[in-house]
């Protein structure tokens, strides 16, 4: 029995992506998760992007139509910001377990599978553990201290594919609309419920932005960030702070 699901007999999954000029990866993005099994949504929250992510999408979505894919791929509009795009997902989605995905993140390939028989126990949402794209020493250990750190506190990140039944995200109000943290914040409120169901078969990430800017320079940065947010800085403070030295 799904712990927190009202359908019972047929639980579905839907996939929703946030983008904002993803058009370099988009492409990938799509042909990932048409192959899934399982997955019966897949939706794009396009945060006005200016780079033709939403028309490469469009396209996309067409063709796989016309292939009669069991999983329907929809593109919308939303208003720029990660959470108030995953929530406008959340809202048009008719599935019973939502999974919130980065557009350079990769779910392994029995993932919504995983994901539903995670919530067939006592708790009703969960993450993946992570892994990155890249061979290098640093970033796996990077990797396995956000595994742990997650395990320990009980809060998830959005690289680490946040999944949650719906009738319980929508129960505690989505994601605030908060331009940064949103992930830490949703954790917290769904912490309050259950502690998060650890899926250890990792999700893949794309290192790009920790090879952009640095290793030590991320890593410190986002604990500075996520120490300040926890002793009650405002995000809209940590959003500008993070756009200035991005």
């Amino acid at each position: 029995m799904f712990a927190d699901i009202a359908v019972i007999d047929a639980p579905r999954g839907a996939v929703i992506v946030p983008v904002y000029n993803e058009a370099a990866v988009v492409r990938e993005c799509c042909t990932h998760l048409a192959g899934l099994r399982s997955v019966h949504q897949v939706l794009f929250v396009d945060g006005q992007s200016d780079d033709g992510t939403p028309e490469i999408l469009e396209r996309l979505a067409a063709e796989y139509k016309k292939l009669e894919r069991p999983c329907a791929m929809r593109v919308v509009a939303g208003t720029r910001g990660r959470a108030a795009q995953m929530n406008k997902g959340a809202a048009l989605s008719n599935a019973d377990v939502l999974v919130f995905l980065h557009a350079d993140t990769r779910l392994p390939p029995h993932a919504m599978d995983e994901i539903l028989r995670a919530c067939c126990s006592d708790r009703s949402w969960g993450r993946f553990d992570v892994r990155f794209d890249s061979s290098s020493l640093a970033l796996r250990t990077i990797a396995w201290f956000m595994n742990r750190r997650s395990s320990v506190t009980g809060i998830a990140t959005g690289d680490q594919a946040i999944f949650v039944s719906k009738r319980l995200f929508d129960r505690v109000g989505g994601f605030p609309e908060i331009p940064l943290m949103e992930d830490v914040a949703l954790s917290k409120r769904l912490r309050r419920v259950s502690p998060p169901y650890r899926i250890r078969l990792p999700v893949t990430t794309a290192a790009r932005r920790w090879q952009r800017n640095g290793v030590v320079g991320t890593v410190l940065r986002m604990w500075c960030n996520r120490l300040l947010f926890w002793a009650g800085v405002a995000p809209e403070r940590l959003a500008a702070r993070y756009r200035d030295v991005r």
